[in-house]
């Protein structure tokens, strides 16, 4: 799951993140690289992990607005934006972005409530992967676009048991993915640096301070629930972005992309070990099927 700034296409970016230069070192840097990825996807999936764990307490929305504040928090403290030398032309993109970023979590959040960490990351995931093939007109590209399609049916195969809401929550979180890459690049190219990202983080963890206040008043958090909320925000948030900009200095973009494609297996994974959220072969094949489409498409690109 992936509900922080990353890779502007194929996956999610910060204008910081994406104007990192990618060194071409061979050796450690790479290896140091490499590992990174690693252990950014790994602590995204946990945080959404750990995140599921306050839902009883807090429900998707207070963990969501915890997770909220953690990103401003971090964002802000990177990007020190300057808010008050801000044009109309650049705060209406921000404040669009900042009502897509908390669109995209809440409903990603309230899909993994319903249809469990690995097909709620797996659809979300059909965002930047619809992104990077509708940019193309190549004919592989055709067939990837083919592949996912036959995943995503396989995935949302009528079933007695089939949460057609969480489905549809998990490719609003797609759309709303789609949609923060786009103005990303809007926002990337309008203010210099995180400047952008920090404020819209800002303000989206305003919008949610009234929904935060209303859920602790409804529902009197526990120590741990808040706990698990943190760690949330700090997991998915806080250390991926840090490790995103370290990685693109050491990994070439078109890696880390490819990478980032396995992100709805460890999301599947971790939710299988961790949460005991078993997922049966025909899942399984059109989580395969989508993260080969992305692959596929990542390693014959030409950019």
């Amino acid at each position: 799951m992936r509900t922080r700034p990353a890779p502007a296409a194929p996956t999610r970016a910060t204008p910081s993140a994406t104007s990192a230069p990618a060194a071409t070192e061979p050796g450690g840097g790479r290896l140091a690289g490499v590992a990174t990825m690693v252990g950014s996807g790994l602590s995204n999936q946990t945080g959404a992990a750990i995140g599921s764990l306050a839902f009883p307490v807090l429900g998707p929305v207070g963990v969501v607005a915890v997770r909220q504040y953690v990103a401003a928090l971090v964002l802000i403290a990177v990007g020190r934006p300057r808010l008050r030398s801000f044009t109309w032309a650049q705060w209406w993109p921000v404040l669009l972005l900042a009502l897509v970023f908390g669109t995209m979590n809440l409903s990603l959040y309230s899909a993994i409530e319903r249809v469990g960490l690995g097909l709620a990351v797996t659809l979300e995931f059909l965002g930047p992967l619809v992104i990077a093939l509708a940019s193309s007109r190549r004919r592989v590209d055709v067939g990837c676009a083919v592949i996912a399609t036959a995943g995503v049916v396989t995935l949302m195969r009528p079933q007695p048991s089939t949460d057609y809401l969480g489905m549809a929550l998990g490719l609003l979180a797609a759309v709303c993915w789609a949609s923060y890459i786009l103005l990303n690049r809007t926002v990337g190219r309008r203010l210099p640096g995180a400047q952008g990202a920090a404020a819209a983080a800002g303000v989206s963890a305003v919008m949610f301070l009234p929904i935060g206040i209303a859920v602790a008043v409804r529902h009197p958090p526990t120590a741990g629930a808040v706990a698990c909320a943190i760690a949330a925000g700090v997991l998915s948030s806080a250390v991926p972005y840090l490790a995103d900009l370290f990685t693109l200095r050491h990994v070439p973009p078109r890696a880390f992309g490819l990478f980032m494609s396995v992100n709805p297996v460890l999301a599947a994974l971790v939710g299988m070990i961790g949460l005991g959220q078993g997922l049966g072969g025909p899942e399984w094949a059109g989580i395969g099927a989508i993260v080969a489409a992305n692959a596929l498409s990542m390693v014959t690109s030409r950019s």
